[in-house]
């Protein structure tokens, strides 16, 4: 999560939609930099609006605008998928070796996920909270133009972004069957994704 307090702005990390490249270049510009735990870098709206948005209107005053990317599902699944293939988490319950694309989205759409496919959803990331609390701008990962160009005029400068984080390649193809399945069982994902501009 990065805060700038002059451009009175929140960028949530939402999970594997390239938000580290833009810790990386944009860190010197932000009044704070949230790097780690996960649960803190990586926190949704949710968990924002209990305990970073109180402190921060407190200091800053109401009307911080809070801005998200969101990738597309199925890709989004992919990068997932992609990053628990490397080597480091062989043997671990998380890691996605010796499975298909198709295994995993089918884990991932049942009721009791295996941890290798417990890994949240978007749309719960980013969903409105009961307060009215919301984030007021979704730019869409496959169009990182669009979020290069309300940065720069936002902060005021150039920026550099460079790629970082980048999974492994791997083949991403799923059956109509589970592709079906992925769609209906996260309809919320998709029915976001699609509405944004």
């Amino acid at each position: 999560m990065l805060v700038f307090s002059k451009a009175r702005l929140v960028m949530l990390s939402v999970p594997k939609t390239g938000t580290t490249a833009y810790e990386t270049a944009l860190a010197p510009l932000a009044a704070l930099v949230v790097r780690d735990p996960p649960e803190l870098k990586h926190a949704p709206l949710y968990r924002y609006n209990r305990f970073f948005r109180p402190m921060l209107e407190k200091v800053l005053g109401p009307g911080i605008e809070v801005i998200a990317v969101m990738r597309e599902p199925v890709s989004w699944l992919g990068s997932w998928y992609r990053y628990r293939q490397r080597p480091f988490l062989d043997g671990q319950a998380v890691s996605t070796r010796g499975l298909s694309f198709d295994d995993f989205v089918q884990a991932y759409t049942r009721g009791d996920r295996p941890p290798h496919a417990e890994v949240g959803s978007q749309a719960r990331f980013l969903a409105p909270a009961k307060n009215g609390c919301a984030v007021d701008r979704i730019f869409r990962y496959e169009d990182p133009g669009q979020l290069r160009a309300f940065l720069e005029a936002r902060l005021e400068t150039r920026i550099e972004v460079p790629r970082s984080n980048v999974s492994p390649a791997a083949p991403l193809t799923l059956s109509p069957e589970t592709a079906a399945r992925l769609a209906r069982r996260h309809a919320a994902d998709f029915a976001l994704y699609a509405s944004l501009r």
